[in-house]
């Protein structure tokens, strides 16, 4: 959870792999994505190294749906990420449930450049976190790999924030394979 506003950069490695820093370079998460598998699986750990969670391409739905999920049977789900089609924008919801026990839904919209995002509350309007990505950097052009800044508001859980940001990575590097974007 935040305490106040963090800024996180999420730099994608080889492999769908993610290094999550503060900006003075402090790790605070780390993604590692799973070579040769069909639903894309990333496995999700705290800075300390200790698992916390999956992200999973979800098969067989109209639009991209991605779900955090425990790696372990009987497999829990914490959140499901679904694209939706929009014209000159890219948009997606996730949903979960609160701490409280209370379903919450986080709309999250970015520009037609795919160069920023905000998470948005629908209920109240306000701002959970923004993602900005800077067009055209030379990691990107040269590697195809991008780096994402993510500013999260107080009281705002930060790894599922960084879970709907690499699902919109994700679904936005699947978008650029059909002529399409999400981020």
């Amino acid at each position: 959870m935040a305490l106040q506003t963090t800024t996180l950069v999420l730099k994608e490695r080889s492999f769908d792999n993610f290094d999550i820093n503060d900006l003075s370079g402090a790790r605070w998460m780390h993604i590692e994505g799973q070579i040769a598998t069909i639903h894309g699986r990333k496995k999700v750990f705290d800075p300390r190294g200790n698992y916390l969670f999956d992200l999973v391409k979800e098969l067989l739905h109209w639009h991209t749906t991605f779900s955090c999920e425990t790696g372990t049977e009987p497999k829990q789900q914490y959140m499901q990420v679904k694209s939706k089609f929009s014209i000159f924008s890219s948009k997606a919801n996730a949903t979960f449930t609160s701490t409280t026990g209370a379903p919450v839904t986080l709309s999250m919209k970015g520009n037609w450049l795919d160069t920023t995002a905000e998470i948005v509350d629908p209920t109240t309007g306000a701002v959970a976190a923004r993602i900005d990505r800077k067009l055209f950097n030379a990691r990107e052009l040269l590697l195809g790999r991008q780096t994402y800044h993510v500013t999260i508001a107080p009281g705002v859980d930060i790894a599922l924030i960084i879970a709907m940001c690499v699902c919109l990575d994700e679904a936005q590097n699947e978008g650029q394979k059909n002529a399409c974007t999400i981020l």
